[in-house]
């Protein structure tokens, strides 16, 4: 049995990572369940067997770079005031620096951002990210509007803003990375501009011990 499994594993991690370089070479709109069959060297029944459709299986191409949430949402909810938002920031900062320091996790973020069109056929995947940003920047938002947090953001920030520009700053920090990976140095850049991030959205930044 335990061969069985790790042979379904093995199939389904191959299926992943055909689909990966077929997506990135020819776009994922132009990619066949079929083709990436092929590629994987299986049937595409393999495929299904795995895989409901091309969206599912963009989706969990997808969940091998994102930041797990509710793990999380739950040590966020262990932590108190502006501790929590350190620790958002310190999780922030090694899920970033993990994604530009992994060639697979480049090119998965490449096919995400330059070769995906959310097409007719991916309407379920691109459902399914929306929800997933839509989720981060709901728990980012309930950090900044924690009672000891909302006192401290700067005029005009309301959380829901706080959190935007927190979700804004990652987007841009990955779609630089991508243009230019030398634009970008992990280990003294990334912390710095989060910690540029949430000076501007707060008053006191770091947070007193």
């Amino acid at each position: 049995m335990r061969r069985t499994k790790e042979d379904a594993e093995k199939t389904r991690s191959a299926i992943l990572a055909a689909a990966e370089l077929l997506f990135l070479e020819r776009g994922v709109a132009h990619t066949s369940l079929e083709q990436i069959a092929r590629h994987a060297g299986v049937t595409r029944g393999a495929v299904y067997w795995h895989f409901q459709n091309k969206a599912h299986l963009f989706h969990e191409m997808l969940n091998q770079v994102r930041l797990p949430l509710e793990p999380l949402a739950r040590q966020l909810a262990a932590s108190e005031g502006l501790a929590s938002l350190q620790l958002l920031r310190d999780q922030c900062i090694e899920g970033m620096t993990n994604l530009v320091s992994n060639e697979q996790r480049r090119r998965i973020l490449t096919v995400l951002l330059r070769r995906c069109e959310f097409t007719e056929e991916l309407r379920e995947a691109e459902m399914r990210h929306e929800a997933f940003v839509q989720q981060f920047i709901d728990i980012c938002e309930q950090q900044f509007a924690l009672p000891s947090v909302q006192p401290q953001l700067q005029p005009g920030i309301t959380p829901r803003l706080a959190s935007r520009t927190l979700h804004a700053l990652i987007v841009g920090l990955l779609n630089d990375w991508l243009l230019n990976p030398e634009l970008l140095d992990a280990e003294q850049d990334i912390p710095a501009m989060f910690d540029s991030c949430f000076r501007g959205v707060l008053r006191q930044w770091p947070p007193s011990h």
